[in-house]
């Protein structure tokens, strides 16, 4: 990227913009500059030769000047200040001093009574006295008696007030126009950029787990991405379910008789050590794949996920009668995959109705960015002291019934993958307090 170049491509629109408009108006100005000064100097030219016809009226074909008909019709010149006149001839110089003449020529052979038409009037720029410039016309009349020039000159600043003048109230005009264009561009580019920021906001909600794709409807520019972006989110949630799947998978296959083998060889401490170190490495890699497998883009109601464990933990439930009191809103969610919910739930509640006494409280609330889940029993509840071991694999405080130990370890494993936790308290009077954090959806 360009060192000096804008990061944002408004900016770099609106930076090229400026420079072109700036560009458009300097050549602009320029270009009318040159255009009025060729009006204006025309216009000048056209009168410095009316005045040289004047001359040219008083001069015969001798050569000579008639001063009386020279000084009536100088009269009709005006008395514009700079303005100025003289003829030269054979019998010398009428006429301001500071009128710049053609350096003379050879002297002119005496012509034949039909002199030829003289040549055109032509410019002459030159310096006057008092420094000022000057533009003047000059023509040279061939006569018997040798060649008479004559000249008009008008100041140069004659030219240059009209083109200040009629520049200004232009530069004005463009500078007017320059700004429109200047707010056309800018909303040209908020509505040209529109469906950048609307695809940015569509990959934030992927990234959030509010959508699974963007649109397809994009612009033909963006049309292209918009079709990549899908296909990678496609291919990723393929592959997370692939990965997912596989660590379902191979869970199932190893909890079960590792945990049965356990069991059957808890009698014989040296074996069961070996079991344990086999559990616990299985464990460790199961954990792995399942950090590498979580999606925390998903979005899943939490009140349903609740429902749905509660139901088929009372259903299966054949000690007392329990009842689970749920106190969820319908709105709250939980940015955890639908079965890693369905396990922390199944392990949480499973664990809580195999030590109530009649009763399981289930609360849920949103602090901030996260959901606190607390599901609390009435049952004997566990010492303090007890509390950070049963968060260890393979640590019963209850020998009865048919649990291996497993069921907190795991949920506080699965919970810190999503960068949730797991706390343990009383509920007063007696019984435990299972505090679950997860973040928020």
């Amino acid at each position: 990227m360009i060192r000096w170049a804008p990061r944002s491509l408004q900016a770099r629109m609106l930076l090229v913009s400026a420079v072109a408009t700036l560009l458009a108006l300097v050549l602009a100005g320029a270009v009318m500059a040159g255009l009025l000064g060729r009006f204006v100097t025309e216009g000048l030219d056209r009168r410095l030769d009316a005045q040289l016809l004047v001359l040219a009226s008083v001069v015969d074909d001798e050569g000579r000047v008639d001063r009386a008909r020279l000084t009536q019709r100088v009269a009709a010149f005006g008395s514009d200040p700079g303005w100025q006149w003289r003829i030269v001839g054979p019998d010398g110089a009428i006429g301001a001093a500071d009128v710049p003449t053609p350096p003379a020529g050879p002297p002119t052979p005496p012509a034949p009574p039909a002199p030829p038409a003289p040549p055109g009037p032509h410019p002459v720029e030159a310096k006057a006295v008092d420094g000022g410039a000057l533009h003047a016309r000059t023509i040279t009349l061939a006569t018997r008696r040798g060649d008479v020039t004559l000249t008009a000159a008008a100041p140069r600043a004659v030219i240059a007030r009209p083109i200040e003048g009629a520049l200004a109230p232009l530069l004005m005009a463009l500078a007017g126009v320059a700004a429109l264009l200047t707010a056309a561009l800018l909303v040209q580019l908020r509505v040209a950029l529109r469906p950048l920021r609307r695809l940015r906001e569509q990959v934030a909600a992927i990234r959030n787990g509010a959508r699974e794709r963007v649109d397809d409807d994009q612009p033909a520019e963006l049309a292209p991405l918009a079709t990549e972006l899908n296909a990678l989110t496609t291919d990723n949630a393929a592959a997370l379910a692939t990965a997912r799947a596989s660590a379902a998978n191979l869970a199932h296959a190893l909890k079960t008789p590792v945990a049965a083998l356990a069991i059957d060889l808890r009698d014989q401490p040296r074996l069961a050590a070996t079991v344990a170190r086999i559990d616990r490495t299985i464990r460790h890699h199961l954990a792995r794949a399942r950090a590498a497998a979580v999606n925390r883009r998903v979005a899943t109601p939490l009140a349903p996920a609740v429902a749905d464990i509660a139901a088929v933990v009372e259903r299966l439930h054949d000690g007392p009668p329990l009842t689970i009191v749920r106190e969820i809103a319908d709105d709250l969610g939980v940015a955890v995959d639908a079965q890693d919910l369905d396990e922390l739930l199944g392990n949480l509640l499973d664990n809580a109705a195999r030590h109530a006494a009649s009763r399981i409280g289930v609360t849920a609330r949103r602090d901030g960015r996260s959901v606190t889940l607390t599901i609390a029993d009435d049952g004997p509840g566990i010492p303090a002291a007890a509390r950070a071991q049963v968060l260890q694999k393979g640590t019963r405080l209850d020998e009865r019934g048919d649990g291996h130990g497993f069921g907190l370890p795991i949920v506080a494993e699965l919970a810190a993958l999503y960068g949730g936790g797991i706390t343990l308290a009383e509920n007063a009077p007696h019984g435990l307090s299972v505090t679950l954090t997860l973040p928020a959806a």
